[in-house]
C-alpha cells in the first residue's frame, strides 16, 4: 500500500533567523536557520572549492558564511541573525564578518562549544 507523500510547505518571507557556525581545526560550516530551527540554507569551506589543510582558514570560513547568507537573502528575504558558534577553530570571527558584510544584521553573538565539568577523562596529549 502506497502512501501519498505530504506536500512541503513553501516559506517566503523569514525576517529573522539564527547562524550556527561550527569552526573546527579542519574545516567551517556555517547553517543557516529559521527561528523554529528549519534550514534555510547551508555552506560549508570545503563546499566552496577549498581543499586540505586550506579549509581551515579564517577566508574559507568568511566565505562559506557569505555563501550561506547570499542563499538566504535570495530565497527567503533573510534580514538578522542571531549567531551561535562552537568549535576551537580559526574561522569563528571572520565567519561572522562573512555573515554582516553578506547584509545580515547580527542581532546577538553566543558561544555554545560544549565545554566538559569534568566528565570523561580526555585524550592522551599530543606528541608532535
Amino acid at each position: 500500500m502506497a502512501v501519498a507523500a505530504g506536500k512541503k510547505r513553501k516559506v517566503t518571507n523569514v525576517a529573522q533567523g539564527i547562524a550556527f557556525i561550527d569552526a573546527s581545526f579542519n574545516n567551517t560550516k556555517v547553517s543557516l536557520t529559521d527561528s523554529q530551527g528549519n534550514l534555510l540554507s547551508w555552506s560549508t569551506a570545503g563546499a566552496n572549492n577549498f581543499k586540505g589543510s586550506r579549509k581551515g582558514t579564517p577566508y574559507a570560513g568568511q566565505l562559506a558564511a557569505q555563501a550561506a547568507a547570499r542563499k538566504a537573502i535570495d530565497k527567503y528575504q533573510l534580514k538578522r541573525v542571531a549567531v551561535k558558534i562552537s568549535g576551537p577553530g580559526t574561522a569563528r570571527d571572520m565567519a561572522v564578518r562573512g555573515l554582516h558584510s553578506a547584509g545580515l544584521e547580527v542581532i546577538s553573538l553566543e558561544d555554545i562549544t560544549p565545554l566538559p565539568h569534568n566528565g570523561c577523562r580526555p585524550r592522551k596529549k599530543r606528541r608532535v
